[in-house]
This record gives structure tokens, C-alpha cells and sequence, in this order.
């Protein structure tokens, strides 16, 4: 009936303006200013059944009568008054926000259920992440409460008037929420948990301002920075780990494979990386995160590995970094983002898997009796006359050694360096071997062409080599 009686005064109001462009113009003036009067009587009235009714809505759960929305949908002709009670619905639902926050915290649901949050404090990320839920579940509800107070309003700027109130009401839970944050990220859980943690924060700043758009800033804020400080924590965590590396390098095992140091860092690095929601973080944070983590972790991981090496002999020092790298590879292949890195640790492994086909090369060139033969082949020059006045070049000496040759020929497995039982990838060693041979049939090439080349003056050079290349392939192969 108030609103019905309201509306019709409303109505009075503004027909009496008709009678202002007649002659009856002092009934008009005297009938609109009755309507004025009774309409501020009725404004102040309305303002102070809704600040009334505004105050008494401190439960947790808050119930927004129809009568409400309707007090709101008149008041909206009274700037200032649809103002101050919003001011006022803001004060009351902040006040009912802190106060069922720390409940949650301190004493649970009703009954026990849930349980009290800070009863998980002992487990950094349940806690986090449980202080977090249930502030965004109180977001959503502070702006549902909100849209349905003012469902039934016409004038411009409902969107941003209900951001600012929100934004209001849950700038009260800041404090106690970043009070208790910050007390776990300081007490550093551990590389994987801040990392974690980070991205937990993360995805609620993303989650929440989904909801209310950047309306409840200080909300955003508080937990923007409680993403930054637990990944800039983080990421101390992860350089004071590697420093430690290079503070005390072990020697490398005595089976050439990844140091004690190497895999423990390794396992860290790939908690790290599953850890990683890639669900919720947008693509290129996600994508920036991993080359920092990479690039925090790798580069001093192959420094302490090149320093481990150092002292050890060729073959061995190859051996060692093919392994370690090998296994650096074999964690990152696992996810995304690790493309560059992958080429890179590639690169480095075919550097030092040469150094091994030459290595192997010539243990078996050495072993075969052809090592002195191929070098000395290698070092003659056309002037200084025929190949087979040279001393040790000439067909007797030739005869004996590919004797030996012959030896290796009928089993070229029992020519293996032993670094290569060592190597962690059958498929390395593999390679290695078959390129190996390919330089021993090379070194053959050569010797067989210099023997049947008359300018050396081999007598009956057939008798000296009876195997063609062709044939020392086909056996090798």
C-alpha cells in the first residue's frame, strides 16, 4: 500500500504540470508542492525503514525480502538516500563477512562440520586453498545478496555500483587472510609447496575476478601479492639449491651415471614442473614460469656437471656428461614448454657422443694392429718415395698386422670400449658403435687403396690385403 500510495503521489506530481500551462496555475503550484512535501516525507520515511532493515542483515546467510528491492527501486529517484543505504548494506554484510571468516577459521560449521580450517594449518596447501574457497564462495554470495537488493533498479551503473560494494565488503577478510599467507610462505614449505601455493593464488585471483570483475580490488590485491611473494620465495628456494651444487661438486661414480646431486635435483625439478596446473594459468604465465624454473635449475645443474668431469680422462668424461645429459633430456621430454632446452641438451649430447666415436675408433684401430699402419698412411707424402720403403710399412710388417685384423674381424664385439657398458641408452651406444665402425672401415678404405697403388711398389698387393672394403663392411656390418 506505501508504495501503491507513493506512486500515485508521484503520478499527481507530475500531471499537475499541465495545469501550470493554464490559468490555473496557482492550484498547480499549490497542489505540486503538497505532492513534494508528502513525496519527502515518504523518501525519508522509505530511507529509514531500508537503513533499518539493511542493519539487520549480519547473519552469515542473508535472505533479501521483495519489500527490499522495491525500497531500492523507489529510492533510486533519491540519488543521495539509494547512496547511503547501499553504504549501509556494504557496512553490515562486511562485518557478517569477517566475523564468518574467522568462525571458519577458529570454529568450524555448525555441529563440527566442517571442521575449523586452521586445524589444517600443518598442511600449507590444504590451508591456503581452504581460506581461499571459502572466500570465493563468499564473493559469489555478497554479490548475489546484491543483484537481487537490486534486481528491480533502472538507472545506469547497477554493474558498477554492486562491484564497488563487494569490493567493500570483502576488503574487511584482507588482513586476517594475508596474516595467515604470508606466515606460510615465510615458513617455506619447500620448493614444490610454494610453487604450489603460487599457483593456487593464482588461479583464485583468476577465479575471483571472474566474478567480480576488478571491483573487489583490495581482495585481488591482497592475494596478488601473496602470488608474487610465495614466487619470489620459490625461486630463492631454488637458487640457494643450486648454489649448493656448486658449493660442494662430488666426483663423479665410479659407473660413469648421473651423480647422487643430479638426481635429486632432477626429481625436484620434475615435482616442480607436474605440479603445474596448466588448466587455470593462462598459456604465457605458464609458459615464462617455466623458463625461469628451467633456467634457475639447468644451467648451474650442467655447471656442477661439467665440473665433476673435469678431472677425468676423455672416453670417461664424455661418458659421465652423455649420461647426465641424457637424463636431463628424459625429464624435461615430459612436458611442454621444454622445446628449446631439449635442442640444446641434444647439441651437447652429439658433441661429446663424437668425442666417444672417435675415442672407440681408435681402441679398436689400436687393438686391430692398424693404428700405427693408418697413422703413418696419414703422415706419408709423394715425395718422400713409396710407401712400402718406410720402415714397419713394408709387406711382412703389413702381412702381420692384418693378421691381427683378421682377429678382430671374426669378432668385432669383443672390441669395446668398456666406458660404453656404462652409457644408460642401448640405443647411444648402438649409435656409437656403428659409427665407429664406419670410420674403421674408412681407415681400411685407405689402406687398401695405398697397397694396390703402384706408385708404392707392393709386390702382389692381393696376397698382403685378401679383403676388399666392400667385404671388411659387409662382416662389420
Amino acid at each position: 500500500d506505501f508504495f501503491k500510495a507513493l506512486g500515485r503521489v508521484k503520478q499527481i506530481h507530475d500531471d499537475v504540470k499541465i495545469l501550470l500551462r493554464t490559468n490555473q496555475q496557482r492550484a498547480g503550484l499549490e497542489i505540486m508542492e503538497q505532492m513534494a512535501l508528502l513525496q519527502e516525507a515518504s523518501y525519508e520515511r522509505l530511507y529509514r525503514w531500508t537503513q533499518n532493515e539493511c542493519r539487520t542483515l549480519t547473519q552469515e546467510s542473508c535472505d533479501i525480502s521483495p519489500i527490499l528491492a522495491q525500497a531500492m527501486e523507489a529510492l533510486q529517484d533519491r540519488p543521495v538516500l539509494y547512496k547511503y543505504t547501499l553504504d549501509e548494506f556494504g557496512t553490515a554484510r562486511r562485518s557478517a563477512v569477517v566475523r564468518g571468516f574467522i568462525d571458519a577459521l577458529t570454529r568450524g560449521g555448525l555441529g563440527g562440520t566442517p571442521r575449523p580450517i586452521e586445524m589444517h594449518s600443518h598442511d600449507p596447501l590444504r590451508y591456503v586453498g581452504d581460506m581461499l574457497a571459502w572466500l570465493h564462495q563468499a564473493t559469489a554470495s555478497e554479490k548475489e545478496h546484491l543483484e537481487a537488493m537490486l534486481k528491480l533498479v533502472t538507472i545506469q551503473g547497477v554493474e558498477e555500483n554492486i562491484q564497488e560494494v563487494v569490493g567493500h565488503i570483502t576488503e574487511g577478510v584482507c588482513r586476517p587472510l594475508k596474516v595467515r599467507i604470508e606466515q606460510v610462505i615465510v615458513a617455506e614449505p619447500g620448493a614444490v609447496l610454494l610453487y604450489k601455493i603460487s599457483n593456487l593464488l593464482k588461479f583464485y585471483h583468476h577465479t575471483i575476478s571472474g566474478i567480480v570483475g576488478n571491483s573487489a580490488a583490495t581482495l585481488l590485491t591482497t592475494i596478488e601479492e601473496m602470488h608474487l611473494l610465495s614466487k619470489k620465495i620459490f625461486f630463492n628456494s631454488l637458487s640457494l639449491h643450486a648454489s649448493k651444487l656448486m658449493d660442494k661438486v662430488e666426483l663423479p661414480p665410479p659407473d660413469l651415471g648421473p651423480s647422487s646431486a643430479l638426481n635429486q635435483t632432477l626429481n625436484l625439478l620434475r615435482e616442480v614442473l607436474a605440479s603445474h596446473d596448466s588448466s587455470v594459468v593462462p598459456l604465457d604465465a605458464r609458459q615464462a614460469d617455466f623458463v625461469q624454473v628451467l633456467s634457475c635449475v639447468l644451467d648451474p645443474l650442467l655447471q656442477m656437471c661439467t665440473m665433476s668431469a673435469s678431472n677425468l680422462g676423455t672416453a670417461d668424461m664424455a661418458t659421465f656428461m652423455v649420461n647426465s645429459l641424457y637424463m636431463m633430456k628424459t625429464t624435461l621430454a615430459l612436458f611442454e614448454f621444454t622445446d628449446k632446452r631439449l635442442e640444446m641438451l641434444q647439441f651437447q649430447i652429439e658433441a661429446h657422443l663424437d668425442t666417444l666415436i672417435n675415442e672407440q675408433a681408435s681402441y679398436v684401430l689400436t687393438r686391430a694392429g692398424l693404428s700405427y699402419i693408418y697413422n703413418a698412411l696419414q703422415q706419408h707424402r709423394p715425395e718422400q718415395g713409396p710407401l712400402s720403403n718406410l720402415p714397419s710399412m713394408d709387406s711382412v710388417s703389413l702381412k702381420v698386422a692384418m693378421a691381427q685384423f683378421d682377429r678382430y674381424l671374426s669378432a668385432p664385439d669383443s672390441l669395446v670400449m668398456s666406458q660404453l657398458n656404462f652409457l644408460l641408452s642401448a640405443t647411444v651406444k648402438e649409435q656409437i658403435i656403428k659409427q665407429s665402425t664406419e670410420l674403421v672401415c674408412r681407415a681400411y678404405s685407405e689402406l687398401y687403396a695405398a697397397v694396390i697403388d703402384p706408385l708404392n711398389e707392393y709386390k702382389d698387393p692381393e696376397t698382403i690385403l685378401h679383403r676388399s672394403p666392400h667385404q671388411v663392411q659387409a662382416l662389420l656390418s
